[in-house]
């Protein structure tokens, strides 16, 4: 009797796992067509294409310092379409990233297109030795506070804050 029990129950959520191709059982992962909201780029609707460093590249310093964990300068300033390269100068492993629920929907897409190559998201690939780096644009990233983090650095406190002009 208790092996009956057992294989309804798994019974029941293997075909409630499984179960139908009905209405509410797949999310809608199309993208509207790039310009959709009048944008011109279409990155407040999720379609962004790389844009290019059309001013200046700042650097920003990934450094460990005793047990401090810090960006240099940890607060920057940039306009749009300078790039900042990011180099790992002491305590690798180092990358750099953005939260998706503190940017703007409108911008998240450019800042995804921006990442350099091998990118996951909003997180830079991981930096392992010193001296190397990872640069973006800030092409097509409207004028704002964006906060930057080190991933496996950020319950050490590893922030900083970019501003874009």
């Amino acid at each position: 009797m208790r092996f009956n029990a057992l294989a309804l129950v798994a019974s029941a959520i293997v075909l409630g796992a499984c179960g139908g191709g009905g209405e509410g059982s797949n999310a809608d992962t199309t993208t509207p067509a790039a310009g959709a909201a009048g944008t011109g780029t279409g990155a407040a609707m999720g379609t962004a294409t790389m844009m290019p460093v059309t001013g200046k590249t700042h650097e920003v310093k990934m450094i460990m310092d005793g047990n401090s964990y810090r960006f240099d300068p940890v607060n920057i300033t940039v306009k749009m379409g300078d790039a900042i390269k990011f180099t790992t100068v002491s305590g690798m492993p180092h990358n750099f990233g953005f939260n998706p629920e503190t940017l703007p929907d409108d911008v998240e897409a450019q800042f995804k297109a921006n990442m350099p190559a091998g990118s996951t998201d909003l997180e830079s690939p991981y930096q392992n030795a010193a001296g190397e780096s990872h640069t973006m644009s800030f092409g097509g990233i409207k004028a704002g506070k964006y906060e930057v983090h080190c991933t496996p650095h950020l319950a050490l406190g590893m922030k900083g804050m970019i501003t874009v002009e």
